[in-house]
């Protein structure tokens, strides 16, 4: 029996976990879930789970189920909510399924407390990359991927001696502006990016994925959690989505992990690792037709891939700022404050204002992390 506590729980991985404890009530307990504002589905989650404790990140949203609510759960608010799930005693694994740089902190936390963690945050590994991993190793706690793309690799993985290992491949789907032309890429509205092709995700994924800055960030993570230097990484356009990431051997075999676009796959093997137990969902099936597809990512004109590899090899607080201040633009875009352009210059504006850094602590990430963000903001302004 494993006992969870979901940070996220009204969001899609959230939601898709909870589906996977609900077909597994044998194997999983949710004791904790915490999410940003939606009480109304969170109130569903608890009355369903009666969990030990739930949290609010959002204050007025947190008064308002605090005032109707009044069953045996604790109820908490804001960061602390966050903190108090993810150190919570009871609890033996962390879904970090939360957007942004808000996953840093408490999952530093749950790792300090022995908490094995499943990661689908992946801004937390892009910012905080050597704080996380090492902590990691020094308290000896498993971080499995949740992003199909990790869990592909993962898998592959799986028995391989990592020195027959040449390349990483990450699949990107190329999302919703895909066949594009440049000129019309200028021009995409936020309703345009929303629209994507394969996967069903919240707001912010959804637009990186049309700027492709998500697969910059998923290129940094999978530095970070499988040891491979930026020249062993590559980015491979795959519309389907239906290989989720390769790795390539050193005698030039390739292996791939392939599957419909449903998250509850790499959830679930997060979840019963090293295990693998049944799991309703639609399988992919040989017998009908199969077609997949491969090019090679356009980056002069979605140039935010490009700028993640530097950024990476950079290393520093430079994949912080790279994160802090897409995330500020995105929900800029969203807000109808910019252009879909205007993202990425926004991020090359805060990167070019960054000084002199300092050591590689806790506090200074979430320094500078701040501070991306207050210059980012200034520059939309």
């Amino acid at each position: 029996m494993k006992y969870l506590s979901i940070l996220g729980s009204t969001g899609s991985i959230g939601t898709q976990t909870i589906d996977v404890v609900n077909q597994h009530p044998d194997r999983f307990i949710i004791v904790a879930l915490v999410a940003h504002h939606n009480i109304d589905l969170l109130e569903q989650q608890i009355l369903a789970h009666e969990p030990i404790m739930a949290g609010v990140v959002d204050e007025s949203a947190y008064k308002a189920l605090k005032s109707r609510y009044h069953g045996p759960t604790k109820l908490y608010c804001g960061e602390e909510a966050l903190i108090a799930a993810a150190t919570l005693q009871e609890a033996t694994m962390v879904i970090t399924a939360i957007v942004g740089a808000a996953g840093i902190s408490p999952t530093v936390e749950a790792i300090k407390a022995k908490k094995t963690i499943g990661l689908a945050n992946k801004e937390t590994l892009v910012a905080g990359g050597p704080l996380i991993t090492s902590l990691a190793k020094e308290h000896n706690v498993k971080i499995l991927p949740i992003d199909s793309e990790h869990s592909a690799i993962f898998q592959c993985l799986e028995g391989q001696v990592k020195a027959n290992v040449d390349k990483l491949i990450i699949t990107a789907s190329g999302g919703p502006l895909r066949t594009w032309t440049r000129e019309q890429i200028q021009t995409a509205t936020a309703a345009d990016c929303l629209r994507h092709p394969t996967w069903s995700m919240g707001n912010k994924i959804t637009i990186d994925s049309a700027s492709l800055f998500n697969k910059g960030l998923e290129v940094i993570e999978a530095h970070w959690l499988f040891d491979f230097d930026f020249e062993h990484i590559d980015v491979v356009v795959h519309p389907q989505s239906i290989v989720h990431s390769m790795i390539m051997m050193k005698d030039g075999a390739i292996l791939a992990q392939l599957g419909n676009p449903d998250m509850r796959e790499p959830i679930q093997y997060a979840m019963t690792y090293p295990d693998r137990i049944p799991l309703a969902y639609k399988t992919l099936e040989f017998k009908e037709l199969l077609e997949l597809q491969f090019m090679p990512p356009r980056y002069d004109d979605f140039p935010a891939l490009k700028l993640a590899f530097e950024v990476g090899r950079q290393g520093g607080f430079k994949p912080a700022v790279f994160n802090a201040a897409n995330e500020t633009a995105v929900y800029a875009f969203l807000e109808d404050k910019i252009s879909f352009p205007q993202i990425y210059q926004t991020v090359t504006s805060v990167l070019d204002a960054m000084e002199s850094e300092d050591d590689f602590t806790l506090d200074n990430l979430l320094a500078i992390d701040q501070w991306a963000r207050c210059k980012a903001s200034e520059l939309i302004k």
